[in-house]
């Protein structure tokens, strides 16, 4: 049930009237059952000092484009009262022209678009309002007889707002039935949402809390355990079952909803998911509509629910179901926009954003991981609400026509024009071997810098679980996983893909980086130290790059290989003849696979460093002093003799290893395969030819 979050001691913090509008709405969106992920809104009127020193009357309101849970000071709207008021005597108003009267409205020019919703604010005569979208109010008002049940429930104490989409007469009409009703406490919005307020910022919060539990306690008292979605038709596998399944199917999805675009995947199987995919009128109900308009731009009108019994040894036919149904997905959606679009309307992706599997969960696709769990989290609500409106009655939705106007609403549109640009490998997931090394990190780094997601895969899982750490505080959450794998364990090999897999959906782009270094004159070479390095540098490559080929073809949009070899790869190194041995092996290996991989868009191409001591696990081995040895120097001499070797009189470092594989990954090279690329000071001796 929702409880109320208010605390006195933080509210009383606020120094001003938008500080406790600020604290009101991050408590608000801090439980989801109250206010979607990016609707509602919130608004506060006060008085403030104009740039002349005037006393003026100000609303603030949300600003377009924002969260409650996240918002600052920043993220509102100041609008002068007295220049929006006198709307209220207008008889209509379209979009564009409510839009550009309230910019001219705004006490600051730098401050975001206002709300959709302003004038819904504005228009009523209480100092603090809340739009809100709790589960329990949307069950309520997305019931066939919901109108009926608010009277029991509220009595003379509601306004009810048949649908209409938000704007000017919706704003209207609230005010309008608020007026002529002086009892009014709320207003319900027909398959939308709630209206409170109060006359100070806890009150109005606290107002806000009570109607919802109201209406939470009616819809409790009507539900049946035995008949939640028409009961059990099938039950969850056990959950080691599901996540299995889910990473074999997942890059199969993946290639399927990403032929316009690439599309980053989630997975989700928790409780409340896996009653509804179990439930025997899910598959009805999941395609009524949307459970409020504020989820169409994430969630489209309709997921896409997958007709297959629960079998754990059945994985090839859940393949086969979801190529279908996503097929037929497109197509239907390509119709639904057919009929309803208007002159200019151009058709996001065609592709689900929701997958319903029966027994297994949910799994989720957007632009970037945390996009996919907005739809995620969306369809959690829509489940909640579907939970409380068959309680009650019948579920209902927007119509078609309905709906389409609001996922194409060029207000609503406006919200997804304020996302940050696409980058380089924005929509990309890269996996890198010795992720927690010099290399393996500065190349997460960059890589993730242009927009990618990166697996960092390493014997050394604390190292990696610290470069994760420090890129998901800088760029989000989740943009970086870490998982600890042995290159030349098979079964390791295969269990880290499946991380990745069930994390992000699939791979674009691969590092074969792990790496070691031995040294010994020939004639000292043991068959360990042979082996050690054919294992590691030669196996090792092979396993990582095999199980990322599997991949990429089941996802069938491509993909890029990129081997960190070694100047020793073209160069026969002294005291070093196992090292340079596989490292041969490496950049032909390399070529093997571009020759194979050329008809599946996968590119395979090598870089070839030289002396990374910086950030170096193998320099900071007995490597180093082997090769200062060979050399005839002391080992705190090597940087200034290799430096001193290079034609270009340069030291090598991590980061410009790093530039050589993102040129590799990226777009700037997409017709190059089977190509070295030397990152050496330019070594005379390892000059290819």
């Amino acid at each position: 049930m929702v409880q109320s979050l208010w605390d006195k001691t933080k509210a009383d913090q606020a120094n001003n009237t938008l500080d406790e509008l600020v604290y009101r709405s991050n408590i608000i969106g801090a439980d989801r059952r109250v206010c979607n992920w990016g609707g509602g809104n919130t608004s506060s009127k006060t008085t403030v000092k104009d740039f002349r020193g005037r006393d003026v009357e100000v609303m603030y309101v949300k600003g377009s484009g924002s969260d409650l849970a996240s918002m600052k000071a920043g993220n509102f709207t100041g609008l002068r009262m007295d220049d929006i008021r006198p709307l209220f005597e207008r008889d209509a108003m379209p979009d564009e022209e409510m839009v550009a009267y309230l910019a001219h409205c705004m006490i600051d020019a730098k401050d975001p678009r206002a709300s959709i919703e302003t004038l819904l604010h504005a228009f009523l005569p209480f100092k603090h309002v809340d739009h809100t979208h709790p589960d329990s109010i949307i069950s309520l008002c997305c019931a066939d007889n919901g109108r009926e049940l608010a009277e029991e429930i509220f009595g003379d104490r509601y306004v009810w707002v048949p649908y209409v989409r938000p704007g000017f007469t919706l704003s209207k009409m609230i005010a309008e039935g608020v007026l002529s009703n002086p009892n009014a406490e709320l207003v319900l919005m027909e398959k939308h949402g709630l209206v409170t307020w109060g006359d100070t910022s806890e009150a109005c919060y606290a107002q806000t809390i009570k109607i919802i539990s109201e209406a939470e306690a009616f819809i409790e008292s009507k539900f049946k355990q035995d008949q939640l979605f028409g009961g059990v038709k099938h039950k969850a596998l056990p959950e080691e079952v599901r996540k299995r399944i889910a990473a074999e199917v997942m890059p199969s999805v993946r290639g399927a909803v990403s032929d316009v675009k690439k599309m980053i995947l989630s997975f989700d199987d928790e409780e409340d998911i896996l009653a509804f995919v179990g439930g025997r009128d899910s598959a009805e109900l999941s395609q009524v509509g949307a459970a409020c308009p504020d989820h169409l731009v994430h969630t489209k009108m309709v997921p896409l629910f997958i007709d297959w019994t629960p079998d754990a040894d059945d994985v090839e036919g859940l393949k086969e179901k979801l190529q279908e149904g996503i097929s037929s997905y497109k197509e239907q959606y390509q119709a639904y926009f057919d009929r309803n679009k208007h002159e200019g309307d151009v058709m996001f992706e065609a592709a689900p954003r929701v997958i319903l599997i029966p027994g297994v969960g949910m799994i989720n696709s957007g632009k970037s991981w945390s996009n996919s769990k907005v739809s995620g989290a969306l369809y959690h609500r829509a489940i909640a609400v579907m939970r409380g409106a068959t309680a009650l009655g019948k579920f209902v939705s927007l119509s078609e026509n309905e709906s389409y106007n609001v996922e194409y609403w060029p207000l609503e549109l406006y919200k997804l024009t304020l996302a940050p640009k696409e980058a380089e490998f924005s929509r990309q997931v890269a996996f890198i071997t010795g992720g927690a090394g010099g290399i393996g990190s500065e190349t997460a780094r960059r890589l993730v810098s242009d927009g990618a997601h990166v697996v960092l895969a390493d014997l050394n899982l604390e190292g990696a679980e610290k470069v994760a750490e420090e890129i998901n505080e800088k760029y989000g959450e989740n943009r970086a996983i870490a998982v600890k794998m042995d290159v030349t364990d098979e079964e390791a090999v295969y269990s880290a893909y499946q991380a990745s897999s069930i994390t992000y959906g699939g791979v674009d782009i691969i590092v074969n980086n792990a790496g070691l270094a031995t040294s010994s004159p020939f004639d000292e070479t043991t068959l360990k130290e042979w082996n050690l390095n054919m294992n590691v540098l030669g196996t090792g490559y092979f396993l990582v790059a095999r199980e990322a080929f599997k991949i990429m073809k089941q996802q069938s949009i491509g993909g890029s290989m990129v081997f960190v070899g070694s100047k020793n790869s073209v160069y026969a190194g002294k005291n070093a003849s196992a090292y340079s041995s596989v490292k041969a092996l490496e950049a032909h290996l390399a070529r093997c696979i571009a020759a194979e991989g050329g008809q599946f868009g996968i590119r395979v191409n090598t870089v070839l460093p030289d002396a990374i001591l910086q950030g170096s696990a193998i320099w900071n081995s007995n490597w180093r002093n082997e090769r200062a040895a060979a050399y005839g120097i002391e080992p705190d001499e090597l940087e200034e003799y290799y430096r001193k070797r290079t034609t270009l009189l340069v030291n090598i470092y991590p980061r410009d290893i790093a530039e050589g594989i993102a040129f590799f990954a990226s777009s700037r090279s997409e017709k190059t395969t089977g190509c070295m690329l030397t990152i050496d000071g330019g070594v005379p001796a390892a000059f290819t030819r």
